[in-house]
């Protein structure tokens, strides 16, 4: 799978000002278009880019179709302080998950421990991109996704897809940047296989099965019934497996909106956690173990092939840092994408 190489950087403000137009211009309210054009930005600006600005015609689309609502506020099923659950209402996923993390902030210092559930919202984008802001303040935030109208992973042992490819995602700080952790219980994603198959390109690696059961990296056997593997691919799959099930049972399950409503489109279910390290040893003591933890596997040997060993969203803060001084690097066929929509709304393209 060969990488396309972007040549034009933006700076990062001029990107979420032009997201933010385009939200607003369909009649997303103001507070909503800031917040999902920053999650759609920050995914970028981690190199996440099929998961960042190249969603945002899907999403103006879901707003014409009235399948993404633009106002309103979630309905809040349950709060006992340290737990809450809403019903996003098809509110914007990016704006639910930024108002859940901010809430779970405002709380964390006196439960330690702050869990939101949240079901029936919109497409919430890239999960790495909500983790940094938290880490950054010597907390911890893990996150469960599930999209319950999608069924495209197959479980393991299985020819039908039954699953989504689940992506969590957790941040915490080290002694040096924070480690980001964003995986999916799935080889692959179904956005960079739509990807693939746009480009006419195909996985380096087999990571999809087609209607047969035969492994294949040809991204266009999803169209005619293939499925993504699960992490772990034809031969340990049920790690991917089971971890695509506990993703939907704490997503779906204790938000109480998923599978069983049969939902359709672009409809994600969440679970969050915002952690105090003071409510348990302490931060120092976190710390100082993640420290050990992290130094060992900066300083292992690497492997033929690799220059070193990298800790896991090492490489997405740098490549931030670099967009912050140079701007973001966008692939040609973002902004193409969003040339007519910026046409047909009247708003400038970068």
């Amino acid at each position: 799978m060969s990488v396309v190489q972007p040549a034009v950087r933006h700076r990062p403000e001029v990107l979420r000002g032009f997201a933010a137009a385009l939200f607003g211009a369909v009649g997303m309210e103001a507070e909503k278009a800031e917040a999902v054009a920053a999650i759609l930005v920050a995914a970028d600006m981690l190199g996440h880019d099929t998961h960042g600005l190249a969603l945002a015609p899907r999403y103006l689309e879901e707003i014409e179709a009235g399948s993404m609502v633009v106002s309103g506020l979630p309905e809040v099923l349950s709060d006992r302080g340290a737990c809450v659950a809403w019903d996003g209402k098809r509110l914007p996923g990016a704006w639910l998950l930024t108002r859940a993390i901010d809430l779970a902030l405002s709380r964390v210092a006196q439960h330690g421990m702050v869990s939101v559930a949240i079901g029936n919202a919109h497409h919430a984008g890239c999960l790495a991109a909500y983790l940094p802001r938290v880490a950054e303040k010597g907390l911890v935030l893990s996150i469960h996704s599930s999209a319950p109208g999608v069924a495209t992973v197959a479980p393991f042992g299985g020819l039908r897809g039954a699953l989504s490819p689940a992506p969590f995602a957790m941040g915490f700080p080290s002694d040096a940047d924070s480690v980001l952790i964003d995986v999916s219980a799935s080889i692959t994603t179904n956005n960079m296989a739509a990807r693939l198959a746009r480009e006419g390109r195909r996985y380096d690696q087999p990571w999809l099965m087609d209607a047969d059961g035969t492994a294949s990296d040809d991204p266009t056997v999803l169209q005619r019934g293939g499925t993504v593997l699960p992490a772990g691919g034809q031969d340990h799959g049920q790690k991917g497996y089971g971890w695509a099930l506990a993703a939907e049972a704490l997503s779906q399950g204790l938000s109480g909106s998923g599978r069983a409503d049969q939902p359709k489109g672009m409809v994600n279910a969440a679970f969050l956690q915002v952690i105090d390290p003071a409510a348990f040893a302490g931060l120092d003591a976190f710390t100082r173990q993640i420290s050990a933890i992290t130094t060992a596997c900066r300083d292992n040997p690497p492997r033929l092939g690799y220059a070193s060993v990298r800790l896991p969203g090492e490489a997405g803060l740098q490549r931030r840092r670099s967009a912050e001084r140079e701007g973001v690097p966008l692939r040609d066929g973002i902004l193409k994408g969003l040339r007519p929509w910026a046409r047909k709304l009247g708003v400038a393209v970068p």
